[in-house]
């Protein structure tokens, strides 16, 4: 079997009248729709339901399914305890997934009980989940439930995740729907969520546009400033979803749209029919992926060359260098970190205030193994996570004392706590550290320095090679 039918449920609690009561009344059109794709998802003879949600547990770069074998959750958050939900799970199906997932590069992780408790978070169903379940019990659907976190992560790789689900259903033997919860824009009127912007408007008759006829290839392109500008919570969702239906015809129709609270309210349903080789993005993804990575390598600087190779050969791709060439401006000794990222994100960093090498190509050799295979917060690089990682090297000048915060730009400057034995250093021009307060704090945290403790400040600049 496979995924047999496709839906976007948005998630007002308003819509369902325990919550909502006459206010209900103001989302009619999209309480019909949610009705109309039960009955059109329990046509489609579906055994088991699979909802992405953007209000369950988000992480970047992993997607996340919940382990629990009984789903429970209720609307009492918005005022209706007596709307409860106990669904079963599909541990056969949510194994298959994480391995299908896998098997396409992504990362998805069964979510359990101890994870919740060692991390904080709930594995309770979510309202992305509970108001469209709500619509599809009362159409007449109580099929068994995989609960699925989106994602944040790139667009192609969130539209593989689909295409993992509907692999995971065909080795399963099951007949999967596989609905996206998400609203669009949250800023539609002036008195929206997210207050008033035209472009929230935009987005969403551009997207809905793009839904109805599918543009699938239009949709993973979105203008990614017009999406932020949106303030929406479904457009991942829906990208994840749409795997599904790579390389099928699909018969889509949106079955209603509104948005009476400046929020977008769009209902959708997909019905996939025959194969048509034409209609699939896997090529084009893949081709995509390698000019990127083709034109991020022809970019890259000598030091980030050298990181690279240095992970590649302990990866066993490439042979060990036993003579490695040094240019004139790098036989010298400095302090070196090696930072690596994921799709945007920290994947290790590890580097030397005092040099330990003879030149600085030595230790960026000694801190690329070090940041990619010895980095605490992190799981050892693995060979098939390789392509998608990015490389920077960061050359300490030699560092100088101050005096006090009035003498550090943490866009500009680097800076060093000492207290005794003890010292922490940060980079500058990090994402997210805006004041020089900022940066040593987190210096001192890193350094096991009290925040009252005396200590010393150095800053210092660097030459970052990409």
């Amino acid at each position: 079997m496979s995924v047999v039918f496709c839906g976007i449920c948005p998630h007002p609690p308003v819509a369902v009248p325990e919550v909502g009561r006459r206010e209900s009344e103001e989302v009619q059109k999209t309480r019909e729709a949610l009705l109309e794709l039960g009955r059109r998802l329990k046509k489609s003879s579906a055994e088991t339901v699979v909802i992405i949600s953007p209000h369950a547990p988000i992480f970047h770069g992993l997607i996340g399914l919940n382990g629990e074998p009984v789903l429970s959750g209720d609307l009492a958050s918005f005022g209706a305890c007596e709307v409860k939900f106990q669904v079963d799970n599909d541990p056969a199906l949510v194994r298959e997934i994480k391995n299908q997932a896998a098997a396409l590069g992504l990362s998805a992780m069964e979510l359990t009980g101890e994870l919740a408790g060692q991390y904080d978070f709930s594995l309770r169903l979510d309202h992305g989940v509970t108001v469209p379940l709500y619509f599809l019990q009362q159409a007449g659907v109580n099929l068994p439930l995989v609960h699925v976190s989106m994602a944040l992560d790139v667009a192609e790789r969130l539209y593989l995740f689909g295409l993992a689900v509907r692999k995971a259903a065909e080795l399963t033997g099951r007949r999967a729907a596989l609905l996206a919860s998400g609203d669009l824009s949250h800023c539609l009127t002036r008195l929206a969520p997210a207050g008033y912007n035209p472009k929230g408007a935009e987005f969403d008759r551009k997207l809905a546009r793009l839904l109805a006829v599918p543009d699938v290839q239009g949709i993973m392109q979105m203008d990614d400033f017009l999406v932020q500008e949106a303030a929406e919570c479904g457009y991942r969702s829906i990208l994840m979803m749409l795997g599904a239906l790579d390389g099928l015809e699909v018969e889509a129709e949106v079955l209603s749209y509104e948005g009476p609270f400046g929020v977008g309210y769009l209902v959708a349903s997909f019905i996939p029919g025959p194969a048509n080789p034409e209609r699939s993005l896997l090529k084009k993804i893949e081709a995509g992926r390698q000019a990127r990575l083709e034109r991020r390598r022809a970019a890259e600087s000598f030091l980030v060359r050298v990181a690279r190779e240095t992970v590649e050969e302990q990866l066993n791709l490439r042979p060990q260098s036993k003579d490695r060439f040094v240019p004139e401006e790098f036989d010298k000794k400095a302090g070196v970190f090696v930072s690596i990222k994921k799709h945007g994100s920290l994947r290790g960093c590890i580097g030397t205030i005092e040099p330990a090498g003879r030149n600085i190509v030595e230790e960026v050799v000694k801190n690329a193994v070090s940041a990619a295979f010895h980095d605490p917060r992190f799981k050892p690089v693995r060979r098939e996570e390789l392509e998608d990682l990015e490389f920077s090297v960061d050359v300490l000048q030699p560092p100088e004392p101050v005096s006090g915060l009035n003498e550090l730009d943490p866009q500009k400057y680097g800076v060093i706590v000492r207290s005794g034995r003890r010292s922490g250093l940060l980079l500058p021009n990090l994402e997210g550290i805006d004041s020089a307060g900022e940066q040593v704090e987190i210096a001192r945290r890193k350094a096991g320095i009290g925040p009252e403790e005396p200590v010393a400040l150095e800053r210092f600049e660097v030459v970052r090679y990409y």
